[in-house]
């Protein structure tokens, strides 16, 4: 079984030294709780709610900088590997990114590919790369970021690279649906996955927490509350390998994984159209 512990905070917008060393002692006493993984919300490491890319590049950080070497310290000190998501700054542009450290140091960064018109995604530079796998010693997760998760190509895409703990950081101000697509995303992709949403008030929007941990069969392991703090959830990820149901041998037995046709589902991949967008900021 390997130990996953999802931590509730509130960062402070704009103060990445002091978000930092919050998550640091997180991290801390989550491994002393017998934690192997840790995942923090989306831009925990930084706030979200910048109103432009200015601000958003000032309270941003950088994947070799001092804020992101504090959290591999303390995971190295920990022996432990940690997800934390930030506004990263790279050049003139600034991206929604989760870091996925370990011990030895920043293991990988996935970039956020759905951005919306939402605080710091609404001037974020959408990635260009597929969401993350990332192969841990006990075991593989995919990363994505809280709007990806609404669009299922993105929990497949990460299954199929050999996810077996699907992990979403998240800032939801919205639990509508919240648990059914956590439950639903884990049933269909027969995998472990977690959802961790942050607490508390930003720019006069409230985060209620509410994050969610589902097994490979969609059950609900874990739904936590408004407040800020750590849940802890065990996780036998090779469970997620074992992709056949037999429910009677011979006579009904399923596998949602090796029964797909991807030879019949071309349209899935089509690119839009772009007279056919409405509503969005990208259609303008």
């Amino acid at each position: 079984m390997t130990g996953v512990c999802g931590v509730q905070l509130a960062p402070r917008l704009g103060d990445p030294a002091g978000n930092a060393a919050l998550i640091a002692a997180e991290i801390e006493a989550a491994a002393a709780e017998g934690a192997e993984l840790v995942v923090f919300p989306e831009a925990a490491l930084t706030g979200y709610l910048f109103r432009s890319l200015e601000e958003a590049r000032e309270g941003a950080v950088e994947a070799e900088g001092p804020d992101v070497a504090r959290l591999s310290a303390a995971c190295a000190a920990a022996g432990v590997h940690a997800v934390c998501g930030a506004i990263e700054r790279a050049g003139t542009d600034a991206f929604n990114t989760a870091f996925v450290l370990g011990p030895a140091g920043l293991v990988g960064r996935y970039r956020k590919i759905h951005t919306l018109c939402l605080g710091a995604d609404r001037f974020t530079r959408p990635g260009a790369a597929a969401p993350g796998v990332f192969r841990l010693p006990f075991g593989t997760i995919g990363v994505h970021i809280c709007y990806d998760g609404t669009f299922p190509e993105t929990a497949r895409v990460l299954r199929l690279a050999g996810a077996q703990l699907l992990v979403l950081p998240t800032n939801w101000p919205r639990l509508r649906l919240r648990r059914e697509m956590v439950q639903v995303r884990a049933y269909e992709n027969h995998a472990y996955y977690l959802a961790v949403n942050r607490v508390g008030e930003e720019r006069g929007v409230e985060f209620r927490g509410g994050s969610l941990a589902a097994d490979p069969d969609g059950a609900l392991l874990h739904e936590a509350g408004p407040e800020a703090g750590r849940f802890h959830v065990d996780m036998d990820l090779a469970r997620a390998d074992e992709t056949l149901e037999i429910v009677a041998a011979g006579e009904y037995e399923l596998d949602l994984i090796d029964d797909r046709r991807p030879d019949l589902y071309g349209e899935i991949a089509r690119e839009n159209d772009p007279a056919r967008r409405t509503g969005s900021r990208r259609s303008r």
